[in-house]
């Protein structure tokens, strides 16, 4: 080996492409803001190539960068997992874990375990992002991404924890003003509510009591990205919706809302835990996935 790799300017790089702050990459890596710029101009000297365009309001990642940030954030929790490997015998999970998922799924499951989840990991921290929109976790700086349906990035490591069904639903206001579908092809004729990370051009997908798919038109009066924003159209028996079982399963209960064509039903998803595929993992981010994947289902069996 001719020279030594500059390690550091590699961790700098990875956190300051992630927060997009020097500040901020300074505050969590305990360095002050200067050292962290000297350590990524070191960095790009060595290379000859600039990884960050800097300006005086933001801050943006070249094509080089681009294409190295994933290998840097690599490199990090690489770094990370063996000062977790060799404090494990006497240390337990410390440090910051990154964790994503939607926003009504994480609010009513993910935030409801973090009381147990701090219980047993007192040194551990969590920052919890909830988007409705697509995350890239490498780029993102996430450790555990939760995620409803195959995660479309194969280069992901994907956990399956439990099959999610969904229902298609409405008011009894609104099945007593305009019916109930008796078929699927019927939806076209009805006020339908459209969720957008699903997306507004994707037909419907239902499945018949013998095995067929069939796939049908939603012509929708109200898109948007948020399941929670849909709740107050249907309550108002404005709208028909396909619906997750999660967010509607008390709705269901005390009759607030009904199923309609009980005979087919929506095409079945899955509940799964994402994390970067390279690299080893460290002992804090384990930890968090071991007690998501423990505790979710059982939430979810509920």
């Amino acid at each position: 080996m001719s020279r030594m790799p500059d390690f550091e300017g590699w961790a700098v790089f990875s956190r300051v492409a992630h927060l997009r702050s020097f500040s901020a990459a300074a505050a969590e890596l305990n360095m002050s803001p200067a050292t962290v710029s000297k350590a990524l101009s070191r960095l790009e000297n060595s290379l000859g190539a600039a990884l960050i365009h800097r300006s005086t309001r933001t801050l943006s990642l070249t094509p080089v960068g681009l294409e190295l940030v994933e290998q840097a954030a690599s490199l990090l929790n690489a770094a990370e997992a063996l000062d977790d490997v060799a404090r494990s015998g006497s240390t337990q999970p410390r440090g910051l874990v990154r964790v994503s998922g939607p926003v009504s799924f994480g609010v009513l499951h993910i935030a409801p375990l973090l009381p147990s989840l701090f219980g047993l990991l007192p040194d551990v921290t969590v920052e919890l992002q909830l988007d409705d929109g697509p995350t890239d976790l490498v780029a993102s700086g996430v450790d555990i991404g939760v995620r409803i349906g195959w995660p479309r990035d194969s280069t992901l490591r994907a956990r399956k924890l439990v099959d999610m069904r969904s229902f298609l639903v409405a008011a009894p206001d609104y099945l007593a003003r305009r019916g109930a579908p008796a078929a699927p092809q019927d939806i076209a004729g009805h006020a339908c509510l459209s969720y957008t990370p699903l997306s507004a051009a994707e037909r419907w997908r239902l499945v018949g009591p013998s095995g067929v798919e069939v796939r049908v038109d939603a012509p929708a009066i109200l898109t948007t990205n948020s399941g929670d924003a849909m709740l107050p159209m249907l309550h108002a028996g404005q709208a028909i919706a396909h619906m997750p079982e999660f967010m509607v399963q008390d709705d269901l209960r005390t009759g607030r809302l009904v199923k309609l064509l009980p005979d087919w039903t929506m095409a079945t998803s899955a509940l799964y835990l994402v994390t970067p595929s390279s690299g080893p993992r460290p002992a804090r981010v384990s930890a968090v996935l071991e007690h998501l994947a423990y505790h979710l289902p059982k939430r979810l069996a509920c």
